[in-house]
């Protein structure tokens, strides 16, 4: 995984995060992005912004292929009746 720059916008969330929000996104987060902020490569703001986009991405990617699905199973029911 190669680890990239922060957006402003995800940034501005990351800034925007409460004490327990924080904690809970730096439990998910990825073992070499966790590393590279406890070695003050990134800072954890840097971090938090990168692992926010991460899983808005994989969400994004996630209800995509969800969508496929219901689509497919919605196709298919009416072909059967």
């Amino acid at each position: 995984m190669k680890i990239k720059e922060a957006s402003e916008e995800y940034l501005e969330k990351a800034q925007q995060l409460s004490d327990d929000e924080i904690d809970k996104l730096q439990y998910r987060m990825r073992g070499k992005l966790y590393r590279r902020a406890e070695d003050k490569k990134l800072t954890l703001v840097e971090a938090l912004a990168i692992q926010l986009e991460i899983e808005d991405e994989e969400l994004k990617e996630w209800r995509e292929k969800r969508e496929e699905m219901l689509a497919k199973s919605n196709k298919k029911s009416k072909k059967d009746k």
